[in-house]
């Protein structure tokens, strides 16, 4: 393909590839058990999917979202790499947490805008749906991640033999907090954590209810426009 095809094909599945992408990216851990494997080789060719995945949402924004996105884009592939150079893998951990929230909150909100949109609801806006709620995991469970490298207190029973092991946790944390089934496998331990996680709770209800609205509003404007 040409690179006007490869245009329309990022165009055309844009939300279909983003969510391909986060799905392995959030539960790769399902098949994989090497978690050393993880951190060095699978980790780094997730994020390239990611990366790829979202290259359609931002097709048609501005030259300073495309450019903010690809800033992004490269620090959550570069600081990761630089873990074996660092002495305080902590401290470097905690800022990796933090741009990667800042990433996945980034393609959350132009999601947000896609669905906001007058229209009908078709494929794209079904999976632009999934791919919000697989984002608000992404962003709540690097959030928790970038809290319990500041302080290993702020949530108990979080398995921290390695990063990768960590982030699998944080995963199935955020997961079950934003759908709230609260297994208490894994708990907050500090009340700065508790509010932490009072607001994930309300934010995936929060979405709920909003992405609700959008596709009952979708669904009433294509029956009140009927047939063309």
């Amino acid at each position: 393909m040409n690179r006007s095809e490869h245009r329309r094909f990022f165009q055309r599945y844009q939300y279909e590839l983003l969510l391909v992408a986060l799905v392995q990216h959030l539960f790769i851990g399902l098949v994989l058990t090497d978690m050393d494997l993880y951190a060095r080789v699978v980790w780094p060719i997730n994020m390239i999917l990611v990366g790829a995945g979202s290259v359609g949402v931002f097709q048609e924004k501005g030259k300073w979202e495309r450019r903010l996105r690809n800033v992004l884009f490269v620090l959550v592939l570069v600081l990761p790499l630089s873990l074996p150079f660092q002495s305080d893998t902590r401290g470097a951990m905690l800022w990796i947490s933090v741009v990667y929230t800042l990433f996945f909150s980034f393609i959350f909100v132009e999601v947000m805008r896609y669905l906001v949109r007058p229209g009908r609801i078709d494929r794209d806006i079904i999976s632009a749906a999934v791919c919000g709620m697989l984002l608000l995991i992404e962003i709540a469970a690097f959030g928790l991640q970038g809290m319990f490298y500041q302080d290993a207190a702020t949530l108990r029973g979080v398995a921290a033999a390695d990063p990768a092991s960590i982030y699998m946790d944080l995963v199935y944390f955020a997961t079950i907090t934003i759908a709230t089934i609260g297994y208490g496998d894994i708990a907050p331990g500090t009340h700065q954590a508790k509010l932490a996680v009072s607001l994930i709770g309300i934010a995936g209800q929060l979405y709920m209810v909003v992405l609700m609205g959008i596709l009952i509003s979708k669904f009433t404007n294509r029956r009140t426009q009927g047939p063309r």
